[in-house]
């Protein structure tokens, strides 16, 4: 077996796995995407030693285990292209040591990692996303580097909410499409000749594309893509190259219709990452279903917000989004302004989405928030206070899944001029 063919070898740190019968998933989803997960192997001595080195009073075994693990690849006495790190959501005790061990590798080491807290429910399908943006990390480098977008190319994003494309040319954004997701393929198709229009190009003219979301395998097969990519890679990578902010560190932050991401950056490649959510309540659909009660549009609800000095004030739970639209129901009945009701939603969700995600990621500037939400002022402004910090939202934000197709897939027109 070649070098370019070996399976991505993830470094395997949990806590809990076996025990929970998650440990199939875990290799499952591993072995689909192409990956193999595998357990460092260290002696006694050195789980002494690091536990320690480390500090941390951790009464666990399991824990001290975890940690020497982690030591070891840091100090490059194991090998490994990646790094997954997960333990049962109800240990605070494992919380800790996940969230301390996510620190220590990414600010001492080049190795992307990903940490996860699961239940004896979490599946293979809930984890390949996580697993597969790590191999494509390891995978493919040299086009996850670039800075760069060459050639006419095109990107297409099937979200769960809306399908998105971009037309770029030589390193430019020369056509754009958007429309709500129904039928995949159609709305693909749609989007497609919306950016051809734009653009004044015909299909033909197009010498790479780049498909992500939801919907990229369907897509991407409908379309003949040359690259079909997991949206955490391929929206960090899109967010610094319209923020100009691929060197150095970023965080990335992008609330979607169905789940959140928030991805640590250094010189535009993800370093550590996590998505998901406890529930809708704290992603974009309960901003949906906010401008509905208050009989808007999706799309006025940030200028009404803008309205408020934040709705801190007005009682909103977004954890569930059940609950959360029943809190709206109860503070218009209370008599809170319409304006206070929408930043006060705005307030919810920024606040689950901190509480949630962004304590499994190293927050540092700028700060980028992508995707369609990011154009709900109140949310920026909520996220911004929230973080003590001037939240970033790079033109074309809501485009972000189909720009960082565009501008990875032309690493294919590269090898398609040298092999020509």
């Amino acid at each position: 077996m070649s070098a370019k063919d070996q399976p991505v070898r993830i470094a395997q740190i949990t806590c809990g796995a076996e025990y929970s019968g998650i440990q199939n998933e875990i290799t499952s989803a591993a072995e689909t995407v192409g990956a193999k997960m595998f357990y460092p192997d260290v002696a006694l001595k050195d789980v002494k030693r690091a536990y320690k080195d480390f500090g941390l009073p951790v009464k666990s075994p399991d824990l001290k285990l975890a940690i020497a693990r982690a030591q070891a690849i840091v100090e490059g006495r194991i090998e490994a292209d990646g790094i997954f790190i997960a333990s049962c959501f109800r240990c605070a005790e494992a919380a800790i040591v996940r969230n301390e061990l996510r620190r220590y590798i990414v600010e001492n080491s080049k190795i992307p990692v990903v940490s996860y807290s699961f239940n004896e429910r979490t599946g293979a399908s809930t984890l390949l996303t996580r697993l597969e943006a790590l191999s494509t990390i390891a995978k493919r480098r040299a086009l996850m580097a670039r800075e760069v977008q060459v050639g006419t190319t095109m990107g297409v994003d099937s979200g769960s909410s809306t399908t998105k494309c971009i037309i770029m040319q030589d390193n430019e954004i020369i056509g754009a499409g958007w429309r709500p997701t129904t039928d995949v393929l159609k709305s693909s198709d749609e989007v497609i000749a919306l950016a051809l229009e734009e653009s004044g190009l015909k299909i033909s003219d197009i010498e790479a594309v780049g498909t992500t979301g939801y919907g990229r395998f369907l897509v991407g097969k409908h379309i003949k893509a040359d690259l079909i990519q997991e949206e955490l890679t391929v929206n960090s990578k899109g967010a610094v190259y319209l923020a100009n902010a691929q060197k150095g560190f970023a965080t990335v932050i992008d609330i979607g219709g169905m789940d959140n991401k928030a991805i640590s950056v250094n010189d535009g490649m993800p370093g550590s990452f996590t998505m998901g959510g406890i529930c809708a309540g704290a992603s974009g659909r309960f901003l949906e279903m906010t401008a509905k009660r208050l009989g808007i549009d999706i799309t006025e609800l940030g200028a009404l917000s803008m309205e408020s000095e934040g709705g801190e004030n007005v009682p909103m739970n977004s954890y569930c989004i059940v609950f959360g639209t029943q809190s709206l129901v109860n503070a218009l009945a209370a008599g809170y302004k319409p304006a206070d009701v929408a930043a006060a939603a705005c307030h919810s969700v920024a606040q689950q989405v901190y509480e949630q995600q962004l304590q499994e990621v190293d927050i540092k500037e700028p700060v980028i928030m992508v995707g369609g939400s990011s154009l709900i002022q109140g949310l920026v402004r909520a996220m911004g206070r929230m973080l003590k910090t001037e939240v970033v939202v790079p033109p074309h934000s809501q485009y972000i899944g189909a720009v960082g197709g565009a501008l990875i897939s032309s690493g294919f027109v590269d090898k398609k001029v040298k092999e020509a």
